[in-house]
Formats: C-alpha cells, sequence, structure tokens
C-alpha cells in the first residue's frame, strides 16, 4: 500500500481554549523500531487531551505534538522488527499522542485487536480509559471481590469504565456525579449507590456503608482530606488528576494510624514496556469481558475530526455521559 505523504490533523495552535484547535496539513508518520502506522477510523477524546490543549500537560519528548491519546483503525504500515500486526489488521490503539490525525504511530505492544462484534467507533473508546482504570484499580489498588470501592466522576469515561469492571470484578460499586440524571445512568451500569455530589454528603453516606477500601480520584482539592476520612482501615486512594488542584493541607498522622496508602499515577510518561504490560493485562482480562456482554464503552458523542474544538467544549462543559469521540476516516 502506497500511502500518502501528507495528512490533515488537529494542532494546537497555542495554549488555550477549545478554539486553538485548528485543522493542518502535516506529514504522515514514519513507524520507528517495533512501532505500526495506523489509518486513523476514530479517535477519542479525553481530559488529558484539554489539559494537553491548555498547556498544562506537555507531551513526552519523544511523542507526536498533535492531540489524541487512542484511536482505532487499520494497520497500513509496519516498522522494523513488528512481529504482531499485519497490514490491514483492524486495532485499538492507546498512542503517546497524535490521535487526532489521518494517521498515527503507535508501539506494536500498544495495540490490540477490536473485540469481535465491536465496532471502530467504540472500540476506539477502550484503550486511554481502559488501561488507566485496570493498571490503577487492579494492579496498583488491589481490588478485590466483596470490598467497597467508589470512583468520583461516575458518568465521565473513566468513571463508566470503572463501575462497569469494578462491578465485573464482584466489588460493590459506589459513585457521584453532578446531576440526577448522571446519577441514574451510574446506577443503571451496576453501581449499587451513586449520590449527587451537589445536593448530597457522599462522604457521609459511604462512611454509613462501611467506608472504601478503595478510591479512584480525578478531582483532588478539598477531595483529598475527605477521601482519605471516607477510607476504612487498610483503604488505599489511587490518585490520577487534580480537577481541583494538587495541593491541600493534609495530616499524615490518620494514615499512619490507620495503615492507608495515599498512590497515584499517570499514563502517558510510562515507558513503552510498561504500557505494554498493562495492555497485555487488559487485554486477558478485559476483553474477555467485553466478549461476553459484561462490558461496553458508555457512548455520548461523536464529532468530525474538524470540529475537535465542539468535541472539547462538550467534554469541558461536564454535561457529557461516557465518551466523546472524533470520525476520521
Amino acid at each position: 500500500m502506497t500511502l500518502s505523504h501528507t495528512m490533515t490533523a488537529i494542532e494546537i495552535s497555542q495554549p488555550g481554549g477549545p478554539e486553538v484547535l485548528r485543522p493542518v496539513t502535516v506529514p504522515v508518520p514514519v513507524p520507528g523500531h517495533g512501532q505500526i502506522v495506523i489509518r486513523v477510523a476514530w479517535a477519542g477524546v479525553n481530559r488529558p487531551d484539554a489539559l494537553q490543549r491548555a498547556g498544562m500537560y506537555a507531551p513526552p519528548p519523544s511523542a507526536s505534538p498533535l492531540p489524541g491519546l487512542e484511536a482505532s483503525g487499520t494497520v497500513v504500515a509496519l516498522g522494523p522488527n513488528v512481529s504482531r500486526w499485519q497490514i490491514g489488521d483492524k486495532v485499538t490503539a492507546l498512542l503517546p499522542g497524535g490521535g487526532y490525525a489521518e494517521y498515527v504511530a503507535t508501539h506494536e505492544s500498544h495495540a490490540l485487536p477490536v473485540p469481535d462484534g465491536m465496532g471502530l467507533r467504540e472500540a476506539a473508546c477502550l484503550p486511554e480509559t481502559c488501561f488507566t482504570v485496570w493498571s490503577n484499580v487492579v494492579m496498583r489498588g488491589r481490588l478485590s471481590a466483596g470490598e467497597r470501592f467508589l470512583v468520583h466522576g461516575g458518568s465521565s469515561g473513566i468513571g463508566t469504565t470503572a463501575i462497569q469492571i469494578a462491578r465485573n470484578l464482584g466489588a460493590r460499586v459506589f459513585t457521584t456525579a453532578g446531576s440526577d440524571e448522571k446519577v441514574a445512568a451510574c446506577k443503571a451500569l451496576g453501581a449499587q449507590a451513586a449520590y449527587n455530589y451537589k445536593t448530597e454528603d457522599w462522604a457521609a453516606a459511604i462512611r454509613a456503608e462501611g467506608s472504601a477500601n478503595l478510591i479512584l480520584d480525578m478531582v483532588g482539592g478539598a477531595y483529598l482530606p475527605k477521601n482519605v476520612r471516607t477510607l476504612a482501615d487498610d483503604g488505599r486512594l489511587v490518585q490520577i488528576a487534580f480537577l481541583q488542584g494538587p495541593k491541600v493541607e493534609l495530616n499524615f498522622a490518620e494514615m499512619m494510624m490507620r495503615r492507608l496508602t495515599l498512590t497515584g499515577s499517570t499514563l502517558r510518561p510510562q515507558s513503552d514496556a510498561a504500557k505494554a504490560n498493562i495492555a497485555r493485562e487488559v487485554e486477558a482480562n478485559v476483553w474477555p469481558m467485553i466478549a461476553a456482554g459484561r462490558f461496553a464503552p458508555v457512548m455520548d458523542s461523536e464529532f468530525a475530526l474538524a470540529d475537535a474544538a465542539k468535541a472539547h467544549a462538550r467534554m469541558e462543559s461536564s454535561g457529557h455521559t461516557g465518551k466523546i469521540v472524533l470520525k476520521v476516516e
């Protein structure tokens, strides 16, 4: 297959709001050692994309400066020493960047087969959230059956994924959301209870249930001390973002006295080997959930690639439930 030398992509013209996203013509990426090039059909839209656009989340030095951390499509080029994939394979992949484009390169071990019976639109929504949730909830947070699990932002892409995966693992799932409609959506996904954080005292409600063994949080700020107080003895708090800021006064004596674990991670800066390990775990554990009909991405809306700014505005309005995607192909 002969590839075009140039492609349409969305660049961040300068740090700022959604309006700084604009279409450009750039060279098609060339696959490096162990890399594949994917002709993108759909690209997922995620909070880290908005942080990068705002100038608050710089890509790793070796990554594309274009936004986009997940995409689905067709393999169209192979770099040296690629062994798993062949030209024409349908894949969904975690990306170091560059997903808002007609073509993107990524390490072959970060791509997974599109699940049987799933379209490319839905498959594009899997990598960023599944890798993040599995690595933080299971690999780092050690969630086990019967435990009480609290995830904040239950109607987000991360939240809807975490609810379903934790439910499949046999945990008792609790969550917070910003409207009664979103609360209902979280319960429909399998949350035992969901709380409107604008009108309900979620911390008191969770403590009344016996407190949380594990909390997955992306809010930070004032939620940090509340989360600590809401943990059961030997509980774990896993932090994956700070929508309300990373700095807060915290009494660490409580962590010592009650044997709490405070940890967290970001996905993008991790090594190729670390991401490959997460990919293997996701394929071995989450893909069977999909095959059995016990997990599926929750879809909110789709936008044309040229309308990436509108997709970001939708995400930052917090009016969405589930995933937002860009139609590329």
